[in-house]
């Protein structure tokens, strides 16, 4: 359909919700990196406006620095944090930010000296089955915690047994699957029981150094003609899974300057789009006979905000700190903003998209292949206290971790 006859269509009324359905649509948890599906998508309708009336805050607690995104199960938010040589992981109530339990351990990391303006603090967002708690941290440790007690279950140290801390630390959050659970940690992927942490197996292995090892990714699962799969983003290539034997279907590489292929790999159809720092932005169909194929090229860059897919368009944040919108089925740009910030993590109901942008901005954009439509902005921290972790979804609520703390919005 023609663009301008397509927002004609929209202003009648017709559905432009067409993400696909979530994994656990029943649930009201945000249980793991980028909510219950791990795309930004979730289901309901929003408030018009972010405004004080709209968006209030029901608790606010400070804590110590982190990028790991908060997410909840039951009536609790987990966040972490890094403080004096020490990580921690807090189980908060949802409705007053009450302490239910604290756990921490021996956690520091200097990452590399470019790197270092961005902190040496927690990165990887934790993920949960509503019963145990899974935590990376930064030395590549991978902690799992019961979700009532805190009670420590097991813990992988991936450093200790694959020879090496990366130098980034852990990034990727895991993916629970079931019983099993999988990770970009240790030189490689690799999938665990989530009883008790015993490696079934180990793919992909990395023999890369400083600027090509360690994986800044977080995987997802999804189907490409048919075939459930583990589809897998490492500094180097793009991977399909799988699940059973952690064999790949597929390879393909994708060219980053230092590496730097951050963003979670984008299903859309049987196609997977990436983007990178000092690449280029593609979309690779994969074939029927599991053989990659580009479908197109951009020359616009992504960075380290994963996109979201409304219909056939995709949101994304780029490098130069433009938002841009781009038909997947062209891999034309329907259009780019001006400069904003350097990060911004993204939400979507199919409808609008909740943007999260690091100096603390949060901004509600109308889905528009016209041109940039923002219903409502507002300023949630300072300068001095950004928000680089991924902003988090609840039924009326909204979840914000600053680099100094924590607060649960109402949003009705």
């Amino acid at each position: 359909m023609e663009r301008r006859a397509w927002l004609k269509s929209v202003a009648a009324g017709a559905s432009i919700a067409t993400t696909p359905r979530l994994l656990f649509a029943e649930r009201l948890d945000w249980p793991t990196w980028r909510g219950p599906s791990r795309n930004g998508v979730v289901e309901g309708a929003w408030p018009d406006s972010l405004d004080e009336k709209s968006l209030v805050p029901l608790w606010s607690r400070p804590l110590g620095d982190s990028y790991s995104g908060p997410i909840a199960s039951g009536d609790l938010v987990f966040t972490t944090e890094s403080k004096a040589g020490r990580e921690s992981v807090y189980a908060l109530s949802v409705m007053d930010g009450e302490v239910r339990w604290q756990v921490e351990w021996k956690g520091t990391l200097n990452v590399p000296f470019f790197a270092a303006r961005n902190g040496n603090w927690i990165r990887a967002t934790p993920a949960t089955d509503g019963k145990t708690l899974f935590v990376g941290g930064i030395r590549d440790v991978l902690v799992a915690l019961d979700t009532a007690t805190g009670e420590e279950k097991w813990r992988v140290d991936f450093a200790e047994r694959f020879g090496k801390v990366p130098d980034f630390g852990m990034v990727c959050s895991p993916i629970v699957d079931g019983a099993h659970l999988y990770i970009q940690a240790g030189k490689g992927l690799h999938k665990l029981r989530c009883d008790d942490g015993t490696i079934l197996w180990s793919s992909l292995q990395d023999a890369g150094d400083m600027m090509t090892s360690g994986a800044f990714s977080s995987p997802i699962i999804g189907e490409l003609h048919g075939v459930r799969q583990l589809l897998v983003q490492t500094r180097t290539f793009l991977a399909g899974v799988n699940l059973e034997s952690g064999e790949p279907y597929w390879k393909y590489e994708v060219a980053a300057f230092r590496g730097m292929n951050i963003l979670t790999p984008t299903l859309w159809k049987n196609a997977l789009f990436t983007s990178s720092y000092g690449g280029r932005s593609l979309l690779i169909d994969i074939e029927e006979n599991r053989s990659p194929k580009i479908r197109w090229e951009n020359k616009i860059e992504g960075y380290m905000s994963s996109p979201v897919v409304l219909g056939n368009y995709l949101y994304m944040h780029l490098r130069n700190k433009r938002f841009a919108c781009l038909d997947l089925s062209t891999g034309k740009e329907a259009w780019i903003s001006k400069p904003f910030g350097e990060y911004w993590s993204l939400v979507t109901n199919g409808d609008r998209i909740l943007a999260l942008d690091q100096d603390g901005t949060l901004r509600l954009i109308q889905h528009n292949p016209l041109e940039l439509q923002v219903l409502s902005e507002r300023a949630l921290t300072t300068n001095e206290e950004e928000a680089w972790a991924h902003v988090g979804l609840l039924q009326g609520k909204v979840m914000v971790r600053s680099q100094k703390g924590m607060t649960v919005y109402s949003w009705s």
